[in-house]
């Protein structure tokens, strides 16, 4: 049985590129995409691995809906 680990999805659709999240991330797995969503923006993405699912992320998001956190 595979251990449930902690995740960030991030709608890249709905992020605008402040990076707060990035910025505010104590295990630092987000960085800033290279790529532009369909408003022009560069986006937040997710390592893909050591999220510890404190949702700082989340709370320093001023989109809405833009950041989901999973926990373990």
């Amino acid at each position: 049985m595979q251990e449930k680990v902690a995740r960030v999805e991030v709608d890249k659709e709905q992020c605008k590129g402040c990076a707060l999240c990035v910025n505010d991330c104590p295990p630092n797995v987000l960085f800033m995409s290279k790529e532009i969503n369909h408003m022009g923006y560069s986006f937040a993405v997710y390592a893909d691995k050591g999220c510890t699912g404190c949702g700082i992320c989340f709370y320093s998001c001023p989109e809405a809906g833009t950041i989901t956190v999973y926990k373990k």
